[in-house]
């Protein structure tokens, strides 16, 4: 599998518009959580060190490493997403003429589904993690770059819901019930608790931006 996250912003762009199955939604709601928490260390890099923020110094250093840590997380999940999905794409080109040659592709397509699910499931626990480090910035860090807090938070609550709909698309497939309530119960009140606060900060920064 290829090195994704170290190719060209063109080839990621002209690999997705292919009939490539890879990079697909999961790996573009990756790059695109990574760029928003990116753009939380931007922020906390023209924040730190300024007289005007000292009182907000120290959380800006931890912000800047836990941002630090959630972008490379994303950015691997690019690659992971991709290499999960290879044993699913495996799964659908299985011979299905006998009974027993379609109990056998079912059970693959099952175990297939848990991998390729896992990946998604990162993207939107790592996504909303960032979004709550945007909640600090838009009050602590610079004001010069509280509109890249903005686009941040944009860029991770899609990255968060289009990682649910990878999710989703997933489960929607997955015969093991217990395991289908469990993912849907941890991962839906994040995802809601998510939107209302990227919405909140979002409103934030547009209120902050509006001429006086």
């Amino acid at each position: 599998m290829s090195d994704i996250p170290s190719w060209t912003c063109k080839k990621f762009v002209d690999e997705t518009f292919s009939k490539a199955p890879v990079p697909g939604g999961g790996g573009v709601a990756a790059l695109v959580g990574s760029i928003g928490a990116a753009l939380a260390g931007m922020v906390c890099n023209l924040t730190t060190g300024k007289k005007k923020y000292a009182e907000y110094e120290d959380d800006i250093q931890r912000i800047i490493k836990e941002a630090e840590s959630l972008k490379t997380h994303l950015l691997s999940l690019i690659d992971k997403d991709a290499e999960n999905f290879y044993p699913l794409s495996q799964c659908y080109s299985l011979p299905a003429n006998t009974d027993e040659e379609k109990a056998l592709k079912e059970e693959k397509m099952q175990a297939a589904l848990l991998v390729a699910v896992s990946a998604p499931i990162e993207i939107v626990k790592i996504s909303y993690k960032a979004i709550k480090l945007h909640e600090e910035l838009a009050v602590k860090g610079s004001k010069i770059a509280v509109s890249d807090v903005g686009c941040g938070v944009l860029c991770l609550k899609s990255a968060m819901q289009a990682g649910w709909l990878n999710v989703m698309i997933n489960l929607k497939s997955i015969n093991d019930e217990t395991y289908v309530k469990s993912v849907e119960e941890e991962l839906l009140p994040l995802i809601a608790e998510g939107e209302k606060l990227a919405d909140e900060i979002y409103e934030d920064v547009k209120n902050q931006l509006v001429r006086k």
